[in-house]
């Protein structure tokens, strides 16, 4: 029997909350537990849960994987929100709030053990390629976050480079989900490889969407304050395409505006979102999320099974892209 996205969510949460940790000090596994009790949609470990179900029906099979995937996620998180100096994490303190910065770098150190446990719990016929894709995966996170932190002090970022870094930070978790999914299915090397371009794909136009709705969102549904790169000059599809883009008199303004330290918030928004109006980004970003999607669409319809089969899987894509299937 096949699983629903909603019912596998729920395989997971229980299995996230049942988790032991028998171990001491408390101080070390309580901030790992309250990391993992705040929730979220469980993207990665649904995906690789689907992913596996195209193949195996018997997804209890590979909980402790698709754990293992969620709490490495969790760790990059609770990293992030501590080299970002954030002090909120789906409405909740972050952990080097609720406790202090050392106990967020040694229980963040944990969990990165902790996931390899979780995903080296498989059988011998598996290990060594699903370690590999795994430990892959986790050094070109690496290598995308390091890319982050240098384009904030750069001036010269180009859309390649900003793809390529959204690549490695945002889409190859997801890729690795579907990909270790299909192996631990026993899906052959061409559709394991298909499922990960698709996860490629798609992320890439996950991330280019959240670029877009931070200028041209509805707070409400988008679920946070709109205008939040702007005021930070965070280096985004958007501005990148803006500053190359601009005739001389919009490239003037939009270098006052990033380079002010004086302003309203309203009206810095306001103005940089103007001239992405004049210079057509809005267009120009949508266009590119569609080309990334519909691609992604294309590599999932090219895996030689039954359309009834994959409809779960890109129900549940096309829904976090707020599409219609």
């Amino acid at each position: 029997m096949a699983f629903s996205a909603e019912q596998l969510l729920d395989k997971v949460n229980t299995y996230l909350a049942t988790m032991p940790y028998m171990r001491e000090p408390k101080g070390l596994y309580a901030p790992i537990e309250y990391v993992l009790s705040l929730g979220g949609k469980r993207i990665r470990p649904v995906l690789m849960l689907l992913s596996y179900q195209l193949y195996k029906e018997n997804v209890d099979d590979i909980l402790s994987q698709a754990a293992g995937i969620e709490t490495y996620h969790n760790y990059t998180l609770l990293h992030d929100d501590l080299m970002d100096r954030a002090d909120m994490r789906r409405n909740k303190p972050t952990v080097h709030k609720v406790w202090d910065e050392n106990t967020a770098i040694l229980s963040g150190d944990a969990m990165l053990v902790l996931a390899y446990r979780l995903m080296n719990n498989c059988p011998d016929s598996y290990l060594k390629q699903v370690m590999d894709i795994f430990s892959q995966t986790a050094l070109e996170i690496c290598e995308g976050q390091q890319w982050d932190m240098e384009f904030e002090t750069r001036s010269d970022v180009t859309v390649s480079e900003y793809i390529e870094m959204i690549r490695l930070k945002t889409s190859v978790l997801l890729s690795a989900a579907l990909k270790i999914g299909a192996v631990l299915g026993d899906a052959s090397e061409e559709d394991a490889q298909k499922l990960y371009d698709f996860g490629i794909k798609m992320g890439l136009a996950f991330q280019l969407q959240d670029d877009f709705l931070d200028v041209y969102g509805n707070p409400k549904v988008f679920g946070k304050n709109i205008g939040g790169d702007i005021l930070c000059n965070k280096k985004t599809f958007m501005l990148i395409n803006a500053l190359t883009l601009a005739d001389g008199h919009q490239r003037k303004e939009l270098e006052k505006w990033i380079s002010s330290t004086d302003f309203y918030p309203e009206e810095k928004i306001k103005a940089v979102t103007e001239l992405y109006d004049k210079i057509g980004i809005g267009r120009i970003c949508e266009e590119k999320i569609n080309a990334y999607y519909a691609e992604g669409l294309s590599l999932l319809e090219s895996i030689a099974m039954p359309s009834g089969k994959k409809e779960e899987l890109k129900s549940f894509v096309c829904h976090l892209m707020n599409r219609k299937v």
